[in-house]
């Protein structure tokens, strides 16, 4: 047998091992991803549908509206990262992601109202709503049609309305390519992904590699977590194809209606930057906090933007229990 049979033999072998190591690999993660959303959450039948949500915590009331990619493991996860743990988080999977499922209308205004039919539910008459990415396109709308529900609105690196540009529809055409045609298409897709292109992965999600080249241990463990959540993908897929088709279709709404205080905060080496501030800029008296660096993820941020957030909803708290005393 010559040398080049033998060694045609063994990369073949080699192959072989290397292919049942990755299945191997990847069955155990995803039966993990798997078991951990089939618990800590609930289902309850709404006046808009049925909704999945966790509710976690006690006293203050606080609806945590997920990006995307998300649902109630990633809004949760989310919550203890930015927001602290003082409070009572409503979190809710948002339509098409997890066990919520995608209506026929499934539009940011229709989605606002089926935050409030939640509330409605649970009895909850009004709670500080916060909302991360695009879970903004939502929450704007839910506190112009439901001001008397929304006590505070806090939105961390929002998918906003900006005056358009045509950068920004390019950059928007590449985007949604590369989600529908790459990263949605299956679960071993998107864990390969997560396992094997982990720099392309966190430049994905939204991390500029400036950012990236300064990552602490810690904050790449952070990073590290989140990546892990998105797994399994194949039961968000609706939702996030849905938030693509939303968020190339955002339209202006009314922001000099929006009642609620409101604390905006983003980071200004991302693409939401410009419609945060111009967000900030319409609602009445919103306080807008712009980082110089973070990326998508807020990333060596964490500690500065829970103080503000859990300061700013415990001061409005304060306001309005005075306001009902």
């Amino acid at each position: 047998m010559s040398y080049l049979k033998i060694f045609g033999i063994c990369l073949l072998i080699v192959s072989g091992v290397i292919a049942v190591y990755v299945y191997l690999s990847y069955q155990h993660d995803i039966r993990a991803a798997r078991e951990r959303i089939s618990s800590g959450s609930k289902m309850i039948e709404t006046a808009c549908g049925p909704i999945e949500y966790a509710d976690v915590g006690e006293i203050s009331p606080v609806l945590v509206i997920h990006g995307a990619g998300g649902g109630f493991d990633q809004g949760l996860m989310g919550a203890s990262d930015w927001i602290g743990d003082d409070f009572r988080f409503i979190v809710p999977s948002r339509f098409g992601y997890l066990r919520t499922p995608l209506p026929k209308d499934a539009t940011p205004v229709a989605q606002a109202d089926a935050h409030a039919c939640l509330l409605d539910a649970l009895g909850i008459k009004r709670t500080a709503v916060v909302a991360a990415s695009a879970g903004a396109l939502s929450a704007v709308p839910l506190a112009i049609r439901h001001p008397d529900k929304v006590s505070a609105l806090v939105l961390l690196i929002p998918a906003a309305w900006v005056p358009p540009s045509p950068e920004a529809a390019a950059e928007e055409i590449m985007k949604k390519g590369f989600i529908t045609d790459v990263v949605l298409k299956s679960d071993f897709i998107m864990w390969f992904f997560t396992k094997y292109a982990r720099k392309q992965m966190i430049t994905f999600l939204g991390v500029p590699k400036e950012v990236q080249d300064r990552i602490t241990p810690e904050q790449n463990r952070d990073i590290s977590r989140l990546i892990k959540n998105i797994l399994p993908v194949s039961p968000r897929v609706d939702g996030m194809v849905n938030d693509g088709i939303n968020h190339a279709a955002r339209q202006r709404y009314a922001l000099e209606n929006i009642t609620a205080p409101t604390l905006i905060i983003d980071s200004a080496d991302v693409g939401t930057y410009e419609g945060a501030r111009y967000t900030a800029e319409h609602i009445p008296g919103a306080k807008f906090i712009g980082f110089e660096s973070g990326g998508h993820l807020l990333v060596g941020q964490y500690e500065e933007v829970r103080k503000e957030v859990s300061q700013f909803l415990k001061e409005n708290e304060m306001t309005e229990v005075q306001k009902g005393g």
